[in-house]
């Protein structure tokens, strides 16, 4: 009964913090993009198919259908704010694991996943096809104002694609058009093959972030990233070369040919309503990154060549 009533309160908590009626289509769409990003970050034992059925369900609707598809294994709870606690007292361990991750907001450090997340099948074909429908991001805010952009105008932006085949393996959405690398892009992500032929880079750039687009390289305002981060709106440069085995004097000329490289991503990644992170190997590259610029967001992969 208990974890009835903690459902009921979270829908309704989930209900009033939104700032237009949900039964509004363009809000719908909103809530439904959103809590596909978000599940995109767990472990699915179904490949994400509840979640795609139950995407345009506020939040806690979704958790309580879906909860049970879960990997319960990779996923800990921590109740940070004492409030699930308190709410499900009598409860089991799943009642308090369900309040945490049902919150409209879950506070920083309540939900830790173990391991990487490769995103579930499902739940990655659909966050494509639903860019591929919608319109992305940059483009849809563009397209908002006194009067809908015409159709016709729509229609060459984002030609209407034919259905895969039923039963082919999936590959990550391609630009309907030939890219060209030299020419000045849109703040529209394009997915286009890896650039280099380093299988272990590659693979670094694929799993470590982890990239919506296996296999590819990410075009942004003319620049090309190794990655862009599944469910958030953060690009990655990834470097795996040895650093640690350079003598003092190449680390030297490494460090600042990578400063001139990462400031251009830096710029182009800002300009573009992006977050920026820097992958390296090793602590010590790390730490000669850091000591020339603290503003850099370096993360340690330990990715191995």
């Amino acid at each position: 009964m208990r974890l009835r009533a903690c459902i009921s309160i979270l829908l309704f908590i989930s209900a009033c913090a939104a700032t237009e009626p949900i039964t509004k289509e363009p809000a719908a769409r909103g809530r439904r993009s959103a809590n596909l990003q978000r599940a995109a970050a767990l472990p699915w034992r179904d490949g994400g198919r509840c979640v795609v059925r139950e995407a345009s369900q506020p939040w806690p609707a979704l958790v309580e259908r879906c909860y049970l598809a879960l990997d319960h294994d990779r996923v800990q709870f921590h109740d940070t704010t004492g409030r699930c606690t308190v709410a499900s007292a009598d409860a089991a361990t799943v009642g308090l694991g369900f309040c945490i991750l049902a919150a409209p907001e879950i506070a920083v450090g309540a939900v830790i996943v173990l391991g990487v997340v490769v995103v579930a099948v499902a739940l990655k074909e659909e966050l494509d096809a639903y860019e591929l429908r919608h319109l992305y991001p940059e483009e849809a805010g563009a397209s908002r104002g006194p009067k809908a952009a015409p159709r016709e105008a729509v229609a060459k932006r984002k030609p209407e694609l034919e259905p895969e085949p039923a039963g082919k393996d999936w590959q990550p959405p391609v630009p309907p058009v030939p890219v060209d690398r030299t020419r000045r892009a849109s703040c529209e992500p394009v997915p286009v093959p890896h650039a280099g032929e380093d299988d272990a880079h590659n693979e670094c750039a694929d799993k470590f972030p982890p990239n919506r687009y296996p296999g590819m390289d990410v075009l942004v305002d003319g620049v090309l990233f190794d990655a862009l981060q599944v469910g958030m709106r953060v690009l990655w440069e990834i470097k795996t070369h040895r650093f640690d085995s350079y003598n003092a004097y190449v680390r030297k000329q490494e460090i600042e040919k990578e400063l001139k490289q990462l400031d251009k991503e830096r710029k182009a990644a800002a300009a573009c309503g992006y977050g920026f992170v820097v992958g390296v190997s090793s602590e010590q590259h790390k730490e000669a990154l850091l000591r020339r610029d603290q503003t850099l967001d370096v993360v340690v992969t330990g990715c191995k060549r």
